[in-house]
């Protein structure tokens, strides 16, 4: 009778060699590609002495010497970066040289000694793979847990640093309107004092510094006012106040406030309300600054052409705002960021347009969301743009639709 327990272990060597072989040969296991034949190798060696141990004691059930060796070359292949098809793919090369490398001493052997030994050979290497499997799982659990653990420091410590800023930045905006306020304040102050005395030499230059200084102020004003809207609403701060409104006296007061500007720039604008809701409940001064700010952002990417206002009930729950312009247009790519903060839209001949903060259009989103509104966007350029709001008829005031006080 072979002695296949120690024709196992003088077959140990080759039987490895061929194996790393195979693996490094193998197509299906990628990730072995950067690893040295020793780091391959692993552990086995001791899986086959721990084969040929099982092997020698004719139990079946005696295969505890491979459990230490395979737990420990699933943790190494976890931390290689092996993929559970890999492994399996490497135990089923394992399977094939052992029995290429014993071939010659199987088929010399008595039929029940073949079985028996190719028995153990299958019962050894299918626990090898169970209890890699295992331990390459439990390791991955760990490493999902460090990972999560650290997810959740960093989110705290982003946290902590979103509210320091959030923090930084309204006390900084609370802090510049008040010496903004003073200096356009004494500006306008000192515009007025200078109209009056004509009769002074160099009058008209002096009012050119003046009206500049306080068109400057003005602009840096607005920039710290959008700042701390931007800022309220990240912080959770802005609280609607519901009231009963009417559609027609907001656009109506919008157009009269901007109709200056738009003359100026030789823009007619239209409005259209005949199909309006009457009245409808929400918070009248957020529903003013979105159109607002639609209008007056409409007027200054428009050169020539018109601006129209509609509003109409689409629904007996909604009812849409939209605001359409002649002016540069939006490419598809910007069109996809022009409501993020601080990002402006230019034409083919500027960067982009002066006097714009980058806030406007992201006040917009942030005050259409307050309202439980949804906004849609569409244009060409060198055609215009178009934005049509749909918000409730009613908004609602923690899940409950406001009622009319």
């Amino acid at each position: 009778m072979l002695d296949f327990n120690q024709l196992l272990l003088d077959k140990i060597d080759i039987i490895t060699s061929d194996w790393v072989t195979a693996v490094r040969q193998d197509r299906q296991i990628e990730s072995a590609d950067k690893l040295t034949r020793t780091a391959i190798q692993n552990h086995i060696v001791l899986v086959l002495q721990a084969m040929a141990t099982v092997i020698s004691k004719y139990q079946d059930s005696e295969i505890q010497p491979i459990l230490d060796a395979s737990l420990h070359h699933g943790v190494i292949r976890a931390e290689q970066g092996f993929e559970p098809t890999e492994i399996a793919r490497e135990y089923h090369l394992l399977r094939q040289v052992i029995f290429a490398i014993l071939e010659t001493e199987l088929l010399q052997a008595q039929a029940i000694e073949i079985i028996r030994v190719v028995r153990l050979i299958d019962a050894t290497i299918d626990e090898a793979i169970a209890q890699c499997f295992k331990s390459y799982v439990d390791e991955r659990l760990r490493e999902l847990d460090l990972v999560q653990s650290h997810l959740q420091l960093t989110n705290q410590e982003l946290t902590r640093l979103v509210r320091a800023n959030q923090d930084n930045l309204s006390h900084l905006a609370h802090e510049l309107k008040n010496p903004l306020t003073s200096i356009i304040g004494y500006s306008d102050l000192f515009l007025r004092q200078e109209r009056k005395r004509t009769e002074i030499k160099d009058t008209y230059t002096n009012l050119e510094h003046i009206e500049r200084v306080l068109r400057n102020g003005r602009h840096l004003l607005s920039l710290v006012n959008d700042a701390l809207e931007v800022s309220r609403y990240e912080a959770g701060e802005m609280k609607l106040q519901v009231v009963p409104t009417s559609i027609h006296f907001l656009i109506d007061n919008v157009v009269e406030m901007l109709e200056p500007a738009a003359r100026e720039k030789q823009l007619s604008m239209t409005v259209n309300c005949d199909r309006a809701p009457d009245e409808i409940l929400t918070d009248a001064l957020r529903l003013q600054q979105i159109i607002t700010n639609l209008v007056s952002n409409a007027i200054r990417y428009t050169e020539k052409g018109n601006i129209q206002i509609a509003s109409q009930t689409i629904s007996d729950k909604e009812w849409e705002l939209i605001v359409a312009d002649t002016g540069i247009g939006i490419t598809e790519e910007d069109q996809k960021l022009v409501f993020d903060p601080y990002y402006r839209v230019g034409d083919n001949s500027r960067a982009y347009l002066p006097n714009s903060t980058g806030l406007g259009l992201a006040i917009v989103s942030q005050l259409i969301q307050l309202l439980q509104g949804r906004c849609e966007l569409t244009s060409q350029v060198g055609v215009g743009s178009t934005f049509k709001v749909i918000f409730p008829l009613s908004v609602k005031i923690n899940g409950q639709v406001a009622q009319e006080q």
